[in-house]
């Protein structure tokens, strides 16, 4: 709408300074005379700048919520998709697809979708009023305009390609860059940080380079448009110079068309100008694309709505379940387990038996190829998915904390947990006691991945993590992992005093865990093969036995 209104202000600006130049110059009216229509003048002037302003806002307040709309579906995705999907995904490049890729969109939707509109209609109303006027001068508009489009469409392709390439190559560079930075301290112990160090500047000397060749071909663009513009503008002052000089024009007229001549042209210049945006956002959109393309860990389960928390079972079954990560290559094949309600149930197995395809399984990271994985008579699918995982906490065998406070990071379990329920869980985890003695207590800021924090208190804090969302039932992934011996027996302590209270399933490589638990299942090759407590798997041969007398499998 603000486009031809544009054009119209343009319109009646050039009329009024040609019909005030006329009358100034060949009618000798004076400043008393001309004042009305110079006093009318600046409205016209000043509407413009605000039609201007408003559509520049317009556009900035489009792209705002674009980018805000799409930014949540990319975040969205890569929730859906979950940890084992995106295990393979660089950090970096999905950094660039949403931080980097994202914001290259804002100017296609703030600049380039204006710039066109205008593009397409600015010219049109000034060809309209221009041409009756003086047909020559509009046959010229109409005869040069198409090739301003034309060249950069020329040019633009080559521009498209460099663009495509430059975002592919800045995605790899993102993704390099993190894993280095993540790598640091492992660099530094074996002295390799200098060699990394000169590896990056190497390739960023050739992304600047690259960099420079994209902007080397924009400029070009900006250049020839520029030039086209000039020649255009240039040819029909010519032709209006001739006429005025024959006596076939008036001056009004002449004077009139050659203020309108570069209106008409600046818009087709802009929009070759940000055509470098639309370029840019199509090489990002790559980007983003891969991000929307991430499969989700789960199927929607359909129109299906939600099913709310109490409406699941307290056990656990699995009937049948087959799943492979790759074709021909089953993590899990034709497993059938039943688990009772509090029952604290241990998986052992070698390395690669299908103990964390089985928890990925029950947490929802991933979905069964067949069979079904039922929550009392309820099927665990798209739409019961977060009505279970409310019911469960889970503690990963490598935590991760978060940049914040160690209070924020124990309430990622229960947002809305109140400050005594944090410490009760801290206390219950064993983590109390370190926490109470850092800088600010609770309240002390600790490092993206736990950085300041040793590997067991780490563990100590996810533990109280899982614990302050009070679950019906309790994942872990070797809860003891990293801990002094202390502390691993005051941890098991604490899962003993939890028997009777929740379910637990535990991953188990440690002889301490395994007589905790009321029953033990061992895996072997994506089956279960055998299930019993541990006293009656100890007496018999079988996987468990050589287990035992395996010290890499099972430690003491």
């Amino acid at each position: 709408m603000l486009a031809p209104l544009t054009g119209i202000l343009i319109i009646a600006q050039a009329w009024l300074l040609a019909w005030v130049v006329d009358a100034a110059a060949f009618g000798g009216a004076g400043l008393a005379s001309l004042s009305p229509w110079l006093l009318g003048l600046l409205p016209v002037i000043l509407i413009r700048f605000l039609v201007q302003w408003g559509s520049e806002r317009l556009g900035d307040e489009a792209a705002r919520q674009v980018k805000q709309q799409l930014r949540d579906e990319l975040i969205e995705r890569t929730r859906r998709a979950g940890p084992i999907r995106l295990a393979n995904e660089q950090s970096g490049r999905l950094a660039a697809g949403l931080i980097d890729a994202v914001e290259a969109l804002d100017p296609f939707f703030a600049r380039y979708l204006p710039a066109r509109i205008l593009m397409s209609m600015v010219p049109l109303v000034i060809l309209i009023v221009a041409l009756p006027i003086d047909w020559i001068s509009g046959l010229v508009l109409m005869v040069t305009a198409p090739l301003v489009p034309l060249f950069m469409a020329l040019i633009g392709r080559q521009a498209e390609r460099l663009n495509q390439r430059q975002w592919r190559e800045l995605a790899r560079m993102g993704g390099y860059f993190l894993n280095v930075l993540q790598a640091l301290p492992t660099l530094k112990m074996f002295n390799a940080s200098r060699r990394e160090g000169t590896r990056i500047a190497r390739v960023s000397e050739d992304f600047r380079r690259s960099t420079m060749s994209v902007l080397r071909v924009a400029f070009l663009t900006s250049a020839v448009l520029e030039f086209l513009a000039a020649i255009s503008i240039a040819l029909i002052a010519v032709f209006i110079g001739f006429r005025l000089l024959d006596g076939e024009m008036a001056f009004f007229h002449g004077f009139f068309i050659l203020l309108l001549a570069p209106e008409f042209y600046q818009p087709l210049r802009n929009f070759g100008v940000q055509n470098h945006a639309r370029m840019e956002a199509v090489a990002a959109a790559e980007q983003i694309e891969a991000i929307l393309a991430l499969p989700p860990a789960q199927a929607n389960g359909g129109e299906k709505a939600a099913e709310p928390a109490d409406t699941l079972g307290d056990s656990i079954s699995l009937q049948e379940v087959h799943f492979s990560y790759a074709e021909g290559r089953p993590a899990l094949d034709c497993v059938t387990l039943q688990v009772s309600p509090r029952e604290h149930l241990a998986i052992v197995g070698r390395s690669g038996a299908g103990k964390s395809t089985l928890v990925n399984l029950l947490l929802g990271f991933v979905q069964p190829d067949a069979g079904l994985v039922r929550i009392g008579e309820t099927r665990l699918d798209g739409s019961t998915l977060d009505a279970w995982r409310r019911r469960i906490g889970w503690v990963p065998q490598r935590a991760r904390l978060f940049h914040g406070t160690v209070a924020d990071n124990i309430r990622l379990g229960a947002p809305d947990a109140p400050m005594q329920r944090v410490r009760d869980t801290a206390r219950a985890a064993h983590a109390l006691a370190f926490i109470e003695q850092l800088p600010q207590g609770f309240e002390t800021l600790v490092g993206e991945g736990g950085q300041g924090l040793s590997g067991g208190q780490v563990q100590r804090i996810a533990l109280a993590r899982a614990l302050v969302r009070q679950p019906e039932w309790l994942l872990l992934d070797e809860p003891t992992a990293h801990l002094d011996g202390e502390t691993e027996t005051a941890i098991l302590d604490t899962l003993e005093a939890l028997h009777g209270h929740c379910g637990i399933i535990t991953i188990a490589h440690r002889l301490h865990t395994l007589h905790h638990a009321d029953r033990i299942v061992v895996m072997d090759r994506g089956r279960i093969v055998q299930s019993g407590t541990f006293e009656e798997l100890s007496e018999s041969p079988g996987r468990f036995a050589e287990l035992l007398h395996d010290p890499t499998e099972i430690l003491p």
